[in-house]
């Protein structure tokens, strides 16, 4: 159960609704967003909901069954829109293109990029600091010099920069440089770290993680939720399993179920979803087309010579054709 508290409620009468809600029988967690202040009740006793409904300061009032609840469309029928500020907007009713390369790697590197990025359009850009690598010996990250570097280009540029963040220890230091952060598939059940972005309120990409469940996904965004942070992006980037033809199993079937369950923005990421260059063209039209609100693919000036994931990245050509291509196929989309 979810229930809306009106805003600037007095103590007194915040009480009595905690109160009356315990009497119940329902554990009440208190969750305070940008968005609003909430109470999420659970528990199982019948109960007829207008004795909490009509109680005074309750705004609203909502039986969600489902474990994860604030993401819940049951409750919240309008999709959450995400604001990164200077008119750039992630959400229904437009689609968003994320592009960058995998890793940061030089000054000249990221202008070269961002002058690629606004000749078409593009108001954001992904690129890795931190990076986790399976090897210890691969590229590790250009680290907090790199991201300040990256923030400064693009913030010069009229550019949203989306970064990985790794632990909870780096979000300090990060934030005042990052306009996403990404929750990479690795720390997709990272809860010390979920905990941590909820009380960041900067926007998070969370990303599926590597055998993840769409229940598991679900669940992941709900500690952010709960934690005070409404801004979330759900990413799908491919689930691994026994095929060693591509690198992962792009999952487009859960951009409409995902649609279905949850208001939040679905993105999704063919470069590490298929992991191989040729493909990631088709991969993303057809994400556009199962419904997702955006793609984030890797994008490089020289991808044969880029410091990690090299085999799945584009050039500028092969991009700017896939960033024309994608945004006709939104407007067939919306045309139906």
């Amino acid at each position: 159960m979810i229930i809306i508290l009106q805003q600037g409620l007095p103590a007194a009468q915040k009480a009595n609704v905690l109160e009356q809600v315990n009497n119940i029988g329902y554990k009440v967690n208190e969750v305070e967003t940008q968005a609003g202040d909430y109470l999420v009740a659970i528990g199982k006793k019948e109960f007829d909901i207008r004795t909490i409904g009509q109680l005074p300061g309750v705004a609203d009032i909502f039986m969600v069954t489902d474990e994860y609840q604030l993401i819940s469309r049951k409750w919240r029928v309008e999709p959450t829109r995400i604001d990164l500020g200077d008119g750039v907007v992630v959400g229904e009713g437009q689609f968003s293109i994320m592009a960058g390369p995998c890793s940061i790697e030089s000054e000249q590197q990221i202008e070269q990029v961002v002058e690629h990025l606004k000749a078409n359009n593009v108001k954001i850009m992904r690129g890795g600091v931190f990076k986790p690598r399976s090897s210890p010996y691969a590229f590790r990250g250009m680290g907090l010099d790199g991201l300040k570097m990256f923030h400064r280009i693009c913030s010069e540029n009229g550019i949203k920069i989306i970064t990985e963040v790794m632990q909870v220890s780096q979000i300090e230091e990060m934030i005042d440089y990052v306009d996403v952060f990404q929750v990479g598939a690795r720390n997709s059940q990272n809860f010390n770290l979920l905990d941590a972005l909820g009380a960041s309120q900067k926007p998070v990409l969370l990303k599926r993680g590597i055998s993840g469940t769409i229940e598991e996904l679900l669940q992941a965004a709900e500690y952010i939720f709960s934690n005070g942070n409404e801004n979330i992006m759900l990413c799908e980037r491919g689930i691994r399993s026994y095929e060693k033809a591509y690198r992962n199993v792009l999952d487009l079937n859960a951009v409409p179920v995902l649609k279905e369950k949850t208001h939040l923005p679905v993105i999704v990421d063919p470069s590490h979803g298929i992991g191989i260059r040729d493909y990631v063209e088709p991969m993303s039209l057809a994400a556009v087309m199962a419904g997702a609100d955006g793609v984030i693919y890797e994008a490089h000036p020289r991808p044969e010579e880029a410091y990690s994931d090299g085999q799945q990245t584009v050039n500028f050509h092969a991009s700017e054709r896939l960033i024309s291509r994608m945004r006709q196929a939104y407007a067939l989309r919306e045309s139906f």
